[in-house]
């Protein structure tokens, strides 16, 4: 099973090192891996082309924001299951795309999603929070729940016949995107209970208050237009972030 990879940059220099080494030592051989830039300044280009073996294909041009970018790299993909590597994260051990596609052969479903850990931006070996996702239930949807969207990975005609990313949204398109796919169309889940994707903290949702604030009016927009009811909804999403930060002890393959 060929996934196709997308990572979308501008200007990460600082980051994407990290992220480029986990592509190189992933296990699965079948990856399409695609970089969608936006026209970085800085050396971004030059490191993944002195860094990455596996890069199949780079797209650098001035785009409107990373969901663009994102569409971008949906678009252009070839491969059978689609996900998004940010070229701030990294995977969390190297066997992370070969369970995916194990997961993909043994369950039959259209999309897989897993757990996230948060680390320092500075110290990538300090564990800050965890994002543990659990066993879906569309009830969960009604509560704001989400799974961590670096860690969802779909069957390309999934996006193809449901859409990609809507550029109505500058920060919470990926929560828009996941109720399009799991509340109205019901696409069908599995929940691999690891740790796949480390973050580091400082990207776009959680740059700053104010970015958080900004998120937060998205996501009613978001539970207003869906039909779900947005002031239990929204009170349970931001609540439910309080646990991952008593989680710093959960290992990548709990």
């Amino acid at each position: 099973m060929r996934i196709s990879i997308i990572t979308a940059t501008y200007n990460s220099e600082k980051t994407i090192k990290d992220t480029l080494l986990s592509i190189e030592r992933q296990s699965h051989n079948d990856i399409e891996y695609i970089i969608i830039d936006g026209g970085s300044t800085d050396r971004t280009i030059h490191l993944i082309n002195r860094l990455s073996t596996r890069v199949s294909k780079i797209i650098s041009e001035p785009d409107k924001g990373i969901y663009d970018a994102l569409n971008k790299g949906i678009n252009a993909a070839t491969g059978e299951v689609v996900g998004f590597l940010h070229s701030d994260d990294f995977f969390a051990y190297d066997d992370v795309l070969k369970n995916i596609v194990e997961e993909f052969e043994s369950k039959n479903c259209d999309a897989i999603y897993g757990d996230l850990e948060y680390v320092s931006q500075y110290n990538v070996e300090k564990c800050l929070r965890v994002w543990k996702s659990g066993i879906f239930s569309r009830h969960k949807l009604m509560l704001g729940w989400m799974p961590p969207h670096p860690s969802f990975y779909m069957k390309r005609s999934c996006y193809i016949k449901y859409g990609c990313f809507s550029l109505d949204y500058n920060i919470a398109a990926d929560y828009n995107s996941i109720l399009r796919y799991l509340f109205k169309n019901e696409v069908v889940l599995s929940y691999m209970p690891r740790v796949l994707i480390k973050m580091r903290v400082g990207g776009l949702s959680n740059r700053s208050v104010r970015t958080m604030a900004k998120k937060s009016l998205e996501d009613i927009r978001i539970m207003k237009n869906n039909g779900i009811p947005w002031p239990l909804a929204i009170v349970c999403k931001n609540l439910s972030k309080i646990p991952q930060f008593f989680r710093r002890n959960y290992h990548a393959k709990n």
